[in-house]
């Protein structure tokens, strides 16, 4: 339950970083750094980064539509 709820922020708060990146101005260097370690973070969390984007695919909704409770009951 908790290596489930850690990813799922961590990949929560990349997808924040990487939509930053996006936007007119770009993140600082120091948001950069953040994305990086976020990465390094989520390699360490391979089932739970999978069961989450397993079930965003399923249910057709992007992350930041998802929420914990879509991705315990897979619904």
């Amino acid at each position: 339950m908790g290596l489930l709820s850690e990813a799922f922020r961590l990949l929560g708060r990349h997808s924040e970083l990487e939509d930053a990146m996006r936007r007119p101005g770009g993140i600082r260097i120091t948001e950069v750094r953040e994305l990086y370690q976020l990465r390094d973070n989520l390699q360490k969390y391979p089932a739970a980064v999978r069961a989450i984007l397993d079930a965003s695919e399923r249910l057709h909704r992007p992350l930041d539509a998802l929420s914990f409770h879509d991705i315990e009951t897979g619904q």
